[in-house]
């Protein structure tokens, strides 16, 4: 049976559904996925499978492909939130992590482009965690 996950984004704007199996989970550290994610990584699931239905603001989504590379963003115009997209040339849907609202049941396979990591990305799991906000 495959798997169904919604998601959305942050505006609330765009809605989606995905049916099928995820294939794999990366934590990419390359200096693109940095900068597109404003993060120390991105977080994609990958699909060569699954079908998304686009539930509602379809003509908020915007595409932008670096020119003269394989990176492509998919975002909601009004927000600006990562959302999936199909890479045309492998047929792969690319799902980031943190757009869905459902329980996934796969964890990450691995960090890729790992050499590629911030300076200040080291040893974070050793940070200090506070549930809420910093007082």
């Amino acid at each position: 049976m495959a798997n169904l996950v919604i998601g959305q984004c942050l505006c609330g704007a765009v809605k989606f559904r995905i049916l099928g199996e995820f294939e794999s989970f990366f934590l990419c550290h390359c200096s693109r996925c940095r900068k597109d994610s404003g993060s120390a990584h991105s977080a994609n699931l990958f699909s060569s499978t699954a079908k998304i239905t686009w539930l509602s603001g379809e003509e908020n989504i915007k595409n932008f492909r670096l020119s003269k590379s394989q990176h492509k963003k998919c975002f909601c115009t009004d927000c600006g939130s990562a959302l999936p997209f199909y890479q045309k040339n492998d047929g792969v849907l690319v799902v980031p992590a943190g757009s869905l609202d459902s329980s996934i049941g796969i964890r990450p396979k691995a960090h890729i482009c790992f050499s590629s990591r911030a300076d200040w990305d080291d040893d974070l799991a050793s940070l200090e965690k506070i549930n809420g906000l910093p007082s």
